[in-house]
C-alpha cells in the first residue's frame, strides 16, 4: 500500500488505477472505523455510550470515506448526513473524530481555497453555534476542538500548494528537456545544411575547374598533333593536379566536423584572404579575373560567407560564360556592411528550372542562404550590357 498516495492525494504514482484507489481508501476507512469502535468502547465522559442506532450511525459515517478521493465533496456530505444526528443524539463525540478530520483534510487537499474556506467556516459556525447555545462550558470545549479543525484544513491547503508546486517544477523540467532536444535537433539540421552547402560549393567549384582545365588539355592535344605543345599540356595537367589537391584538402577539413565531437576541431573558416587563390584558379581555367578588395578584415562568419559567394559566382561564370570571359570581383567596406559584387561579360547562366538533360542546380539558392546566414541580402541576375552579376550586402556589425 502506498501510504504517501493515500495521505497526500495526487502525490502518488500517476498510473494508479481507480480500482486501486478505491481499495486503498476502503482499507483506510475500515481502519478508521475500527479505531472509532475502540475509542467508543474505551472512553467516557464525552457523550453517552452508543446504542444500536449510535453504532449504526458511527459505522455508516465511515462508508463515504471509501470514495473520498474519487468524489471528495460528496463523500464529505455523506459523512455529515451520518455524523450530524450522531452528535445531536449526544453519542460519544470523540469516536468519529478520525474520519471527520480525514474528510476535512481531503476537502482542503483536493479542492480550491475558496471551497475550503466556505466549508471550514460552515462547519465551525454550526458547531460553535450549537455548543455555545448549550452553555459556556460546551462552547469552550468546541473552541478547543475547532483548533484541530483549522489545523487539518491548513495541512490540507499546504499539501495542495506543495503538490501544485511540485507539478509545476516537473512540468518546467519536462518543458526544458523538450526545448533542449528541439534545440539539439535544430543545431544538427543547421550543421547538416552548412556541411551540404560547403560540399556543394567546394565540389561544384573544383569539378568545374577540372572540367575546364581538362578541356584545355584536350584542345592542345587535338589542335596540332604534329606540333604538340608539351609545356601547355604539362601546365594544364599541373593545374588539374593542383585543383584536385586543393579540393581534397578542403574536403577533408569540411568532413572533419562530421567525425568531431565538438566544433573546436573544425579548423579555420575560409575568409577574404582566400579570394586571390579563387581568382587564380579561375584564371587557370581561361578566365580573366580582376580582383579588387578594399578591406581584408571581416568577422569570420562574414568572411566565410563572402568567400563562398565569390567561389560560387566564379564557378557559374567559368561554367557558363564561354571563351574570352572577363570577371570583375569587387569587395568594399561601407559603414557596417561588406558590399560584394561579381560581374562577368559572358553568357548568363540558364534559368534555374530543370532541363531534359540537366537537373536543377542550387548555386543561386546557396548564395542567398549564405547571405541570409549572416543577416545580409543578395541579388543576382543578367546585366543589361550582357553577362551576369551577383551583388551582396553582408553586415559586419561595425567590425574594422
Amino acid at each position: 500500500m502506498d501510504v504517501k498516495h493515500i495521505l497526500v492525494p495526487g502525490l502518488g504514482r500517476r498510473d494508479v488505477s481507480a480500482a486501486r484507489t478505491l481499495r486503498e481508501d476502503t482499507l483506510l476507512a475500515a481502519a478508521a472505523a475500527v479505531a472509532a469502535v475502540v475509542i467508543a468502547l474505551t472512553t467516557s465522559g464525552n457523550g453517552r455510550h452508543p446504542d444500536a442506532l449510535g453504532w449504526a450511525l458511527l459505522l455508516a459515517a465511515h462508508i463515504p470515506s471509501a470514495f473520498r478521493r474519487r468524489a471528495p465533496l460528496r463523500a464529505f456530505l455523506g459523512l455529515v448526513v451520518c455524523v450530524a444526528p450522531y452528535h445531536a443524539l449526544d453519542y460519544n463525540h470523540t469516536a468519529p473524530m478520525i474520519v471527520s478530520m480525514t474528510a476535512l483534510y481531503t476537502i482542503a487537499a483536493t479542492g480550491r481555497t475558496l471551497r475550503t474556506l466556505f466549508l471550514g467556516a460552515g462547519v465551525l459556525g454550526i458547531m460553535l453555534g450549537v455548543k455555545f447555545a448549550e452553555g459556556m462550558t460546551e462552547g469552550k470545549e468546541a473552541l478547543r476542538i475547532s483548533g484541530w479543525i483549522v489545523a487539518f484544513l491548513l495541512v490540507g491547503v499546504i499539501v495542495r500548494v506543495h503538490r501544485q508546486y511540485v507539478a509545476s517544477v516537473v512540468e518546467r523540467a519536462e518543458r526544458a528537456e523538450r526545448t533542449r532536444e528541439e534545440e539539439a535537433r535544430r543545431r544538427v539540421a543547421e550543421e547538416r545544411l552548412r556541411v551540404a552547402r560547403d560540399l556543394h560549393d567546394l565540389l561544384a567549384h573544383s569539378i568545374t575547374l577540372v572540367g575546364v582545365q581538362t578541356s584545355v588539355a584536350a584542345h592542345v592535344l587535338q589542335a596540332d598533333p604534329d606540333r604538340l605543345d608539351r609545356a601547355a599540356v604539362a601546365k594544364a595537367l599541373d593545374d588539374i593536379a593542383e585543383t584536385c589537391r586543393t579540393a581534397r584538402g578542403e574536403l577533408r577539413a569540411t568532413l572533419e566536423v562530421l567525425r568531431a565531437g565538438s566544433d573546436d576541431s573544425r579548423g579555420p573558416l575560409p575568409g577574404l584572404d582566400g579570394l586571390p587563390d579563387l581568382a587564380e584558379a579561375a584564371r587557370t581555367a581561361g578566365a580573366t579575373v580582376d580582383l579588387s578588395v578594399e578591406n581584408m578584415e571581416a568577422p569570420p562568419a562574414v568572411g566565410a560567407a563572402a568567400y563562398r559567394i565569390v567561389q560560387e559566382a566564379l564557378t557559374n561564370a567559368v561554367r557558363h560564360g564561354g571563351p574570352g570571359l572577363t570577371v570583375r570581383v569587387g569587395i568594399r567596406s561601407r559603414g557596417d556592411a561588406l558590399h560584394l559584387r561579381v560581374a562577368d561579360d559572358g553568357a548568363p547562366p540558364p534559368p534555374p528550372g530543370p532541363e531534359p538533360d540537366r537537373p536543377p542546380g542550387f548555386g543561386l539558392l546557396g548564395m542567398r542562404e549564405r547571405a541570409r546566414s549572416v543577416g545580409g541580402t543578395l541579388d543576382a541576375g543578367p546585366r543589361a550590357q550582357g553577362g551576369f552579376e551577383v551583388a551582396a550586402v553582408l553586415p559586419t556589425g561595425g567590425h574594422r
